[in-house]
């Protein structure tokens, strides 16, 4: 401590340079010791005016603790603010959560490589049980999280919508923010199983619409000038078909072994919508299968079974945005919930080529009146709706594939390309040509799987531009659908070479899966960035008297000192 002169008026004001900033007991205490020795020099320098300086001194005892300049209080709270970072800011690794003290370490350590959490049927209390004991001060005691302050067996439930927005980061809410933990380590290579995410269906989405694009090309009037031989269309279906069967028996194993981790993509406000995604790849094989291998008229139980889980997932999830709770449209839409709403054009389309027409109707119905909704909420941002983070621009491609879908399921419902079908088709359009002028929303994202759904809507909307070229047989009508289409296939090749170097080549294709480990609530307090007059008053509060009050005591006192004198 270093103290002003001994002046006259220096012993009025007492101001004290803080260096050090103790813990929160020591501070109190050794702040009284002082006070109590500048009470005692004090009174013995100035015996002859004892009584007058007694009083002074119980003031300012009572009135302020300490009393710091500006520039003081900034330098120890941003000294104050780095030591704590030093202490708690350690790697999020699954082994640390929120920065807690050593003595949870051993609970955090018998975490590392334990994956039962996420296994079907295991819960965390299971889990708990089987911790080693540890001694404390020669006590045993059972390593308990509850108490510790990690996570429990809460933390393994459902994930509430907001909590993903406010845990995640990246194109399809895939990264985990820096100051979040999670359940697993991050520094270990999880099973294949659980790194196998829900969005690998992207990839036959892209496939499957290539196969109806190719289909398209071949046996469209409008490009029948290209003489474009039916066996690419053969050759991309049966990839499309082998590609599905892969992903679709390894997610079957996820679902077997690690359930736990398949209802957390299930609550995952993007990964929701793809659980739609292996249902529309089923309907796109049977649109674009090949003549050579298809029959003219398709049996209706093709739709049926196609189309049963799509209706159960429109009931849960559209019954969700309109009871409201949590997970009310407002609260959890992005761009990818336009999957949920595309399901249903592509069935309207399934169920005109089986004959079953008012089906059609009946699902084209459902799909607009929510695609309305979707999209004024998303086009709108109503003000309770999730601010979506800069990282998920890529997926506003989304925008550009349910129009597209709408135009063509109404001209194969009612048999020609006309004027509501080509409304439609005029929106998608727009939206296309907004997203491809803004090519910076696509720039500056790490590869993954996920980008393979927004594939589709190129291709889409290429189906739908050849169906117009039908109708509107013009030299820009057909050129726009040859450009759009080698656009697309364009990307699918450039992804699949990508997918495939990822995969056999660099290992990087499936990264572990840090998005289903977020913890169900965030560990510790939660810091928001400050402003500087804030901090100042944050810091002052840790104090027994605030600076303000303080200084207005003080002055309260040098007023009744001098009305004395």
């Amino acid at each position: 401590m270093e103290f002003g002169a001994t002046s006259p008026r220096s012993l009025e004001m007492h101001f004290v340079d803080i260096h050090e900033v103790l813990p929160e007991e020591e501070e109190e205490e050794n702040e009284e010791n002082k006070l109590r020795k500048m009470a005692d020099h004090k009174t013995d320098k100035n015996v002859n005016n004892k009584p007058i300086r007694m009083r002074e001194m119980k003031r300012q005892h009572k009135s302020f603790s300490r009393q710091v300049s500006l520039e003081t209080g900034f330098s120890v709270l941003n000294r104050e603010s780095k030591e704590r970072s030093e202490r708690k800011a350690l790697p999020r690794s699954g082994k640390s959560f929120g920065g807690f003290g050593s003595n949870h370490g051993v609970g955090i350590e018998g975490r590392k490589g334990d994956f039962n959490i996420f296994r079907t049927k295991s819960t965390l209390v299971r889990q708990n049980s089987k911790l080693p004991l540890r001694k404390e001060s020669g006590i045993e005691t059972q390593n308990n999280d509850v108490s510790a302050g990690g996570p429990n067996e809460s933390d393994n439930r459902s994930v509430p919508a907001g909590r993903y927005f406010a845990a995640l980061t990246g194109p399809e809410l895939d990264q985990v923010k820096d100051s979040e933990d999670i359940l697993l380590p991050k520094d270990e290579k999880w099973p294949f199983l659980l790194r196998f995410p829900i969005g690998c269906f992207g990839i036959c989405l892209g496939l499957s619409s290539q196969a109806i694009l190719w289909r398209a090309l071949s046996t469209s009037p409008a490009t029948k000038f290209l003489h474009i031989t039916p066996f690419i269309n053969l050759a991309i279906w049966l990839l499309a078909l082998t590609v599905l069967v892969a992903v679709f028996i390894t997610y079957a194993l996820k679902c077997i072994f690690y359930f736990e981790a398949v209802k957390r993509e299930y609550f995952h406000p993007v990964r929701v919508n793809f659980f739609f995604a292996p249902w529309v790849v089923c309907m796109f094989l049977a649109i674009g299968a090949p003549p050579l291998i298809s029959p003219q008229n398709l049996n209706p139980a093709i739709w049926i079974i196609f189309m049963a889980p799509i209706v159960f997932l429109d009931l849960k999830i559209y019954g969700q945005w309109l009871s409201g709770g949590k997970r009310r449209l407002c609260k959890v839409a992005n761009p990818s919930s336009h999957l949920s709403v595309v399901g249903n054009f592509v069935g309207a389309i399934l169920a005109a080529k089986v004959g079953w027409k008012e089906a059609g109707k009946f699902l084209w119905a459902i799909g607009f009146a929510h695609y309305l909704v979707v999209f004024v909420t998303l086009y709108q941002r109503l003000p309770t709706s999730e601010a979506l983070p800069k990282e998920l621009h890529p997926v506003y491609s989304m925008f550009i594939a349910t129009p597209a879908a709408a135009s063509i399921a109404w001209g194969a419902i009612y048999g020609e390309f006309d004027g509501l079908a080509r409304t439609c088709y005029f929106i998608a359009l727009f939206l296309y040509l907004s997203l491809v002028v803004r090519i910076n929303f696509f720039r500056g994202f790490r590869f993954s799987v996920a980008w393979w759904s927004y594939t589709f809507p190129m291709t889409t909307t290429s189906i739908a531009t050849i169906k117009y070229a039908e109708e509107v047989p013009t030299v820009i009508s057909k050129g726009l659908a040859l450009t759009l289409s080698f656009m697309s296939s364009t990307m699918v090749f450039i992804l699949l070479v990508s997918t495939l170097l990822h995969a056999f080549v660099w290992h990087t294709l499936f990264p572990n899966d840090l998005a289903i480990a977020i913890t169900k609530r965030r560990q510790g307090k939660e810091k928001k960035p400050l402003k500087k007059a804030y901090d100042i008053r944050r810091w002052t509060k840790q104090a027994p008297l605030s600076f303000v009050s303080s200084m207005r005591r003080h002055n309260s006192a040098d007023k009744n000192s001098d009305g004395e004198k």
